[in-house]
């Protein structure tokens, strides 16, 4: 298994033991260095932009001190929906990694497949390089997650 995206499913895996959202975890690298990890924050803030990603990105701008995160690639458990995906544009994200696909999204009670449908797949792809990689490791997450019970449905 890649090294960046088994701590972005370890990230993700805080995030839903401490009830703070879905099972979404994000790590950006830059130089071969970890310089932000986040996860899903939605239900722990109330905000529906608390995506990992976006939470990532701004932890990366703050700590690089710069909007502009050139050079940057992103490894998130699952797909980014089309928010965190221009968020990756603005942003100048290299290129994104994830585990789970929209499709793996869906299954566990997440809309982004909705979203996907409209716009997402046919210009997204074209702009900002995406890649699937240990999907197996991503699903476990996932399935983790769908076994909680109580939990909060987005």
């Amino acid at each position: 298994m890649n090294e960046f995206m088994k701590q972005a499913i370890e990230e993700a895996e805080v995030g839903i033991q401490n009830g703070e959202g879905g099972p979404f975890g994000c790590i950006i690298v830059k130089n071969g260095k970890i310089v932000a990890k986040a996860h899903n924050q939605v239900i722990k803030n109330n905000d529906a932009t608390c995506h990992a990603e976006i939470q990532a990105i701004r932890m990366a701008s703050k700590n690089l001190n710069t909007f502009d995160l050139t050079g940057c690639e992103l490894y998130c458990s699952g797909e980014p929906c089309i928010m965190c995906a221009s968020a990756c544009l603005w942003a100048n994200i290299q290129k994104v990694y994830y585990a789970c696909s929209v499709e793996d999204n869906a299954s566990i009670g997440f809309r982004d497949k909705k979203f996907d449908e409209l716009i997402y797949k046919e210009k997204m792809n074209n702009l900002l390089p995406m890649e699937n990689i240990d999907g197996k490791e991503g699903l476990k997450l996932f399935k983790k997650y769908l076994n909680i019970k109580n939990k909060i449905k987005y």
